[in-house]
């Protein structure tokens, strides 16, 4: 039946697939050609977004360093599905937990960091400009970008797709895997949007919030990995054959619980300290915009006491009161 034949032509594809040393780790690469060209795509209209911007905005241009967070994205997705970490994830779990902590963990903060909508919306004229707003203020948006709703999808995905035999089904089913792709990241970009994103959404989270929301999340990744560095039996059968080399499939299962334990709670830990550093700058920018509201004070009562009525505030003052070249 089809099942069969999937097993048989996924089995065939993956006795091509040479032992996964440092030489292959670099070279080994499997062409995803729906991939490349959504990437590509992407890329290619993120740019056309800047010129637009650039061109209708020439003091105000688009941040080149929301570009290059953008892009890295695309090229984590690239290496997820198409590096040796796309072309092994058949043959060993534990290079399909790296790609699953990229897919969902990584590129997702990155494309956010890219601010895409926002890119959208200064680089767009009317009709698409409003119809862009009315869908990002739309009650079906606001729903799904609720931060509670992005931490429920983020658990049942973690949880659901590495400890039932979701696995198995994946691995059988080649339309199926490449599904599973596109949901890890829709479920990686929904959860982080209110988290580390800076878009025009309803949901404005406080750092305490964000904070919250982060370690609420944190113990799934712990405890799935745990449960899978316990586990003295294979847990995903159609693993078993596609290989004679590397680590047993026991061993393989204990070293992509590890990955998803150590490397999951990792980059948790890196985004938190990124949301400290946030903390700080936020502050550090507070404190200098009160003490030149107090030297601006301090100016106009001085020029008050002099009797002038000079009351003008210099150029470079003027413009930042009124909020000008920014």
């Amino acid at each position: 039946d089809a099942t069969v034949v999937a097993q048989v032509l996924v089995a065939h594809a993956d006795d091509d697939v040479p032992p996964l040393t440092l030489h292959t780790a670099v070279t080994q690469w499997e062409f995803a050609p729906v991939v490349t060209i959504l990437v590509a795509l992407a890329a290619l209209a993120y740019l056309a977004g800047m010129w637009l911007v650039r061109r209708d905005h020439p003091a105000r241009p688009w941040s080149k360093a929301r570009a290059a967070s953008f892009m890295a994205g695309l090229a984590v997705i690239v290496i997820a599905t198409q590096a040796s970490v796309g072309a092994y994830d058949d043959v060993l779990f534990y290079m399909h937990m790296w790609q699953h902590l990229l897919l969902l963990m990584v590129a997702p903060p990155l494309l956010l960091s890219g601010q895409p909508i926002t890119l959208l919306l200064h680089a767009s004229r009317n009709p698409l400009h409003t119809w862009v707003k009315r869908l990002v203020r739309s009650k079906v948006a606001s729903a799904l970008t609720f931060p509670l709703v992005g931490v429920v999808l983020y658990i049942v995905t973690v949880v659901g797709t590495h400890l039932t035999s979701f696995m198995d089904l994946t691995l059988t089913h080649p339309l199926l895997h490449q599904s599973e792709h596109v949901l890890y990241l829709v479920v990686g970009y929904l959860y982080f949007l209110p988290l580390v994103g800076r878009e025009p959404i309803r949901w404005k989270l406080s750092y305490p919030a964000q904070l919250f929301i982060f370690v609420l999340a944190m113990p799934v990744d712990t405890f799935t990995g745990v449960v899978l560095t316990q586990v003295n039996h294979e847990m995903f059968p159609a693993y078993a054959g596609r290989r004679d080399w590397g680590p047993s499939l026991v061993n393989d299962l204990h070293a992509g619980g590890a990955v998803m334990w150590i490397g999951g709670d990792g980059i948790m830990f890196v985004l938190i300290l990124l949301l400290f550093a946030g903390v700080a700058r936020s502050k550090v920018q507070i404190d200098a915009g009160r003490g030149l509201g107090g030297v601006r004070a301090r100016r106009f009562s001085a020029l008050a006491a002099s009797g002038t009525g000079a009351f003008e505030l210099p150029d470079a003052d003027r413009a930042a009161d009124l909020g000008e070249g920014e």
